[in-house]
């Protein structure tokens, strides 16, 4: 199976370089514990955002904003879904985080009892100033200029920045829920799980190198280190989770 986050596989009867035959390879590289656990934290993140909405009728403390930005991420990295197969596994995963985040979004826009708990006047993240230089970002700095290579890298370059408008949305709140704050930390952890998968491929796989990848889970890492550190510190003394303004 390969990892979720990989590039966007290849047609067959493309003509391929040997650079680019060498990358195929790393991305279909076999599962390893550290990318497995990281996919199921990543899942277990999403389930814990669907239970609350479903079970409070309520999406206090969520950022629409951000669930946007997540949706705009997994659409523009996957559409090697309509020319491309890997695994059984790896479309699954594809498809549900495509669609967990629409429908989420749906929850949050269009639910009768879930859209009128959306703080919208506190919710305010400018994301344009996301979107517009990953985008940059992704034309300047990619693998290959190509339309499906230029998306995906504005995938990578988006997701590692996309948490920010739920972050801030949880500082102006202060208070946050035991679900929310469940949902930052598993979608943290995923993050740093994969942080690790890299380490173990860049030492078990000859030429395994993903420059773009690295950096922006690196970035994509440390935005979440101060929410750790509440969080964690409110878990030890079994506290409500409160974060500074």
């Amino acid at each position: 199976a390969r990892d979720v986050s990989a590039r966007p596989g290849r047609r067959v009867d493309q003509p391929r370089s040997g650079l680019a035959s060498r990358r195929l390879r790393s991305d279909s590289a076999a599962m390893n514990i550290f990318r497995f656990f990281g996919d199921m934290t990543h899942l277990c993140s999403i389930l814990v955002l669907l239970l609350k909405i479903n079970a409070t009728k309520s999406c206090a403390g969520v950022s629409l904003k951000t669930q946007e930005l997540y949706l705009l991420v997994f659409v523009t990295r996957y559409l090697d879904l309509f020319y491309s197969f890997i695994s059984l596994y790896n479309t699954c995963m594809k498809l549900i985080f495509i669609g967990s985040s629409g429908c989420i979004i749906w929850y949050m826009r269009k639910h009768r009892v879930v859209s009128q708990t959306y703080d919208a006047e506190q919710d305010t993240f400018r994301v344009v100033f996301l979107v517009a230089p990953s985008m940059l970002l992704a034309m300047l700095i990619n693998h290959e200029f190509s339309f499906t290579e230029v998306l995906w890298t504005f995938s990578i370059y988006l997701e590692a920045v996309a948490i920010l408008p739920q972050l801030v949305l949880l500082q102006r709140t202060k208070n946050v829920d035991t679900l929310t704050g469940n949902y930052v930390f598993l979608l943290g952890g995923y993050r740093a799980l994969y942080l690790l998968n890299w380490i173990y491929r860049f030492l078990t796989e000859p030429g395994y190198r993903q420059w773009i990848v690295w950096v922006s889970g690196v970035v994509q890492t440390a935005v979440y280190c101060d929410f750790f550190y509440y969080y964690l510190k409110s878990w030890h003394k079994n506290e409500k989770l409160q974060l500074p303004s």
